[in-house]
């Protein structure tokens, strides 16, 4: 029946729209790289030794412990306290676990091993009981209080020892993040008590899914303090992103914010780490061994000789930081790097004249030093590159100054390289260097190993060529090509006109060879200049590589930057790239960024519908079918240009006075556009897909009623219309206070929950009903309309004298099937504080805070007396005109401000139903 009242115009049109939003969809979930992170073992058995806490910290928070890691003997010894190591806390995230330490603990502790235990570090874990914080945010509070006190218990542990720490380390994933950033916002907190914190896919610019106020409050309350305060805050600060592969965090969430004044912070994406260059998930990046691995190697790093803990200098937290997870120059840290070296020794020295040049190394039993002279090549060429597959941390590459032939001291210009996965590169402009009069290359005596170097001299210009990408709306029937013909080693291909989160393309890079070598392997790397988000590809050439191009930040208006695939290439191949637009990966990004959104499109396309149903009831005396009044009514040119409207007046100063003076919250549109995140003709895209899920979900609501009908006719006897219309039952006023009980003892959710099911048992008793009848009395349609308006004439004001024929069952099903859609969408809303609550119920009886108890006061009573409303009892009711206005307004509303702010939608919704509800009574 549903689908009868859908042309099949229509039908092609949501069908369409289905296969376009799982293209969407696919990209998200699973289009991306293979995981390619290494799995962490444990070398011995993992313990966790719980830490006793305070008898009124337990009973004050009594779902949360504190855990100690170790293994095998490390365990031994540390079950008698005190401790003697570096303490570091990790806070698990969303649904996360005490024991997801064990990777990083594990690794640190061989670290240990490795160095005799001159430094170890203690990894300590806080159980939060797998809370559900991203869904529910009453607890995030709570979480922020259990970390300060656990910081004050483990300093106490280390209390009487020589090198006593005190201040922490902390590193936290996901949500576990934010609650650590939340620590300065305490009044009692001493910011001194952190010495590093580290975030690993942690959502710091805004939640995820906002579905109630408090984790929005939360948010704010964070940030805000962050900015306002980014004077006074010294505190160095990591930020991880997994990139694509996390589609629960994008990583453009995890960016901390850049202002001017606050340079102790850094985010960056784990495929631009050094060593890492893998994107990771949202779980597997708490386990991903090459990630690991980095972040230990820069926690020894940080560690202050003299004190035995993590430095407190702030400039070479930063510097450790930049050299393990931004630019790593194939060389250990070293705070003060000696620049000038010194170049003796019984050593070969070989002059080298030619542009290019490369050398391969092969049981070489001397030193050799090749010398460059750069006098002549100043006149010819602006850059030298050089490059060696030799992966070893020492000096390779130096500059002498005013030398002949040979230099007994030289700049060590090792420092600037850049690692690579199979190479270390170094790309140097001669102008930079003037007092330089040669560029020494440094190849030591190895036995048993054989690697490569090459250096060459070239101009700027022939090696940076310029692509601009395709058009957004070209659809991928377009490309631009471009032909590398000379045999460099290294190109700069600029990504002209590439800088928006909505723009995405597939490159395509083709390498053909002459000549036979073992092995060649060509780098890609993607190279986006305004954020730490670069990504590489290893190439075997000859190959047909295809190379995802889209963005986690857009670009900053005021940077000039031009985004880079910068190869590394050989010299013995061609190279030809193609760029063109892909269709499904923007779907993708639709999706990644304003996916959150749906449900906010969803239920204003429901909402406009409904108020279709109201005003043809109104005008006509029936009520349109769902799939009809949704084609008719649900058109992007109902919302968007009032939203687009306000959006531009708030521009002006004086509507900005008005809006405050009104109290009115802010757009989120304008959020949005704070955020970089507004795409063109998003929110045309976005009522599209709303508008077919909400024809979907109508369907599948309309399909389970008859299904949950036709059960109930199987288990029951059949039941008969009833006779009478009753707006208010015997048990309808108990019923409403028991629930009322219900949401204001336990969880508003379980009452809104519990109140639906008793609506929609309601209707599935009209529809059973409904269909007993039409199976025993086959009824003459001429005879029913007859009848019907005679009833209608003669109908009385009061309601309980008014009798329920078939169509007018019938129209009250079409109008109920309207409102279950809706409420359905409320209750998935409200569903998170009540898995929480459930999650909790041993430790917490009541939900405190509750996000739903308002709401739930609200629509407890409405869906009891709509569950005994039908058409025929609300068409004369002098209510019903205003009633059918309202929901053009709200469903404005609910883009306005619940697209970015999902717990605001119930909010809107709830008007419409009362105002529903209320034309029984008036």
């Amino acid at each position: 029946m549903f689908l009868h009242s859908v042309n099949l115009w229509n039908l092609a049109f949501y069908v369409f729209m289905v296969f376009m939003a799982t293209l969407g969809l696919w990209d998200v979930f699973f289009g991306f790289e293979e995981n390619r992170c290494s799995m962490s073992y444990m070398f011995e058995y993992p313990e966790y030794q719980k830490i006793e806490l305070p008898k009124k910290l337990a009973k004050r928070y009594p779902a949360y412990e504190l855990y100690l890691y170790g293994e095998g003997s490390y365990a031994e010894e540390h079950k008698i306290l005190p401790l003697t190591g570096i303490p570091v806390l990790f806070l698990p995230g969303n649904a996360g676990s005490y024991k997801q330490v064990r990777s990083i603990g594990s690794i640190a502790l061989r670290k240990a091993e490795d160095i005799d235990f001159k430094y170890h570090f203690d990894f300590f874990s806080v159980n939060f009981n797998e809370e559900l914080v991203a869904l529910y945010g009453g607890s995030l509070q709570k979480q922020t209080k259990f970390v300060h006190e656990c910081i004050k218990t483990i300093l106490k542990l280390y209390k009487g020892q020589e090198f006593a720490p005190k201040s922490v380390a902390i590193i936290g994933h996901s949500m576990g993040g934010l609650v650590a950033r939340a620590l300065l916002t305490l009044k009692n907190f001493k910011q001194d008590l952190i010495n590093l914190l580290i975030t690993q896919a942690t959502p710091h610019v805004a939640p995820v899914m906002p579905l109630d106020r408090f984790i929005t409050d939360f948010y704010m309350t964070v940030n805000n303090y962050w900015i306002l305060n980014a004077r006074h805050i010294n505190l160095t600060t990591l930020s991880v992103a997994g990139g694509f592969r996390d589609y629960q965090v994008r990583s453009g969430l995890t960016f901390l914010p850049k202002l001017s004044h606050h340079t102790s912070a850094l985010s960056v994406v784990s495929s631009a780490v050094p060593k890492t260059w893998v994107s990771t998930d949202h779980l597997s990046i708490v386990w991903c061994k090459q990630l690991q691995l980095t972040t230990i190697r820069a926690f020894f790093d940080l560690i202050d000789a003299d004190t035995k803990q993590i430095t407190q200098n702030s400039k070479k937290k930063l510097s450790v930081l930049n050299h393990h997870f931004i630019r790593h120059p194939a060389k250990h840290f070293e705070e003060n790097p000696s620049i000038i070296s010194d170049l003796t020794g019984t050593s070969m020295w070989v002059p080298v004249k030619v542009s290019r040049w490369t050398y391969v190394a092969y049981n070489e039993s001397d030193k050799i030093y090749f010398t460059f002279p750069l006098a002549n090549h100043r006149k010819i060429y602006t850059h030298v590159y050089c490059q060696s597959t030799m992966l070893d941390t020492n000096s390779w590459i130096f500059g002498c100054i005013n030398s002949t032939s040979m230099c007994r001291q030289g700049v060590d210009l090792s420092w600037k390289a850049e690692l690579l996965p199979t190479i270390k590169s170094l790309t140097l402009r001669l102008q930079d260097y003037p007092s330089l009069s040669h560029l020494v290359v440094y190849v030591p005596s190895i036995h048993g190993s054989k690697f490569v170097v090459d250096c060459e001299f070239f101009k700027k210009e022939t090696r940076s060529i310029q692509l601009p990408v395709t058009h957004l709306f070209s659809f991928g029937l377009s490309s631009r090509k471009v032909v590398l013909n000379t045999s460099g080693l290294y190109y700069n291909i600029e990504l002209l006109n590439f800088g928006q989160i909505y723009q995405a393309f597939k490159i395509n890079v083709v390498s053909k060879c002459s000549g036979v070598r073992e092995e060649i392997t060509s780098i890609y790397k993607l190279h986006i200049p305004w954020s730490y988000e670069d990504s590489l590809t290893i190439a075997q050439v000859p190959s047909n590589t295809e190379i995802s191009l889209k963005l986690h930040i857009a670009q900053p208006e005021n940077d000039s930057h031009v985004a880079l695939l910068k190869m590394y290439t050989s010299s013995d191949c061609q190279y030809e790239v193609t760029v063109k637009t892909s269709f499904s990966q923007i779907l993708g990004q639709v999706v990644r960024f304003h996916g959150g959104a749906l449900p906010a499109y969803v239920i204003s396309s429901i909402l406009l519908a409904y108020g279709g149903q109201l005003y043809s009831l109104f005008s006509t005396g029936y009520c349109l079918e769902y799939a009809i009044i949704l084609d008719k009514e649900a058109k992007p040119y109902k919302v968007d240009p009032f939203v687009i409207m306000i959006k531009f007046l708030l521009g002006y100063k004086w509507f900005k006075e008005l809006w405050d003076l009104l109290l009115l919250p802010e757009l989120d549109a304008i959020v949005l556009t704070s955020q970089s995140m507004c795409f063109p003709l998003v929110s045309l895209i976005l009522f599209l897909f709303g508008t077919c899920t909400a024809y979907w979900s109508g369907l599948l609501s309309s399909a389970s009623v008859r299904l949950l009908s036709s059960l109930w006719l199987t288990l029951k006897r059949p039941s008969e219309l009833p006779k009478d219309i009753k707006m208010i039952s015997p048990d309808l006023p108990f019923l409403t206070v028991v629930l009322i009980i219900i949401s204001w003892t336990t969880c508003g959710a379980l009452a809104i929950l519990l109140s639906y099911l008793y609506y929609v048992f309601k209707i599935v008793h009209l529809q059973a009903s409904l269909t007993t009848f039409k199976n025993s009395q086959p009824v003459n349609p001429k005879h029913s309309r007859r009848s019907e308006k005679k009833s209608n004439h003669h109908k009385d004001s009061a309601v309980h004298h008014l009798r329920l024929s078939a169509s007018d069952a019938e129209d009250s099903l079409r109008m109920h099937s309207t409102v279950i859609n809706l409420l359905t969408w409320i209750v998935l809303l409200s569903m998170p504080s009540l898995i929480y609550w459930l999650k909790n119920l041993r430790y917490y009886f009541k939900l405190n805070p509750d996000p739903c108890k308002p709401l739930a006061f609200i629509l407890i009573p409405t869906m009891a007396v709509l569950g005994n409303t039908y058409t025929v009892s609300i068409k004369s009711s002098k209510l019903l005109k205003t009633a059918s206005q309202f929901p053009l307004p709200l469903a404005v509303g609910v883009i306005a401000f619940g697209s970015a702010h999902l717990y605001r939608v119930p909010c809107f919704v709830f008007i419409p139903l009362l105002l529903h509800a209320l034309c029984n009574f008036m």
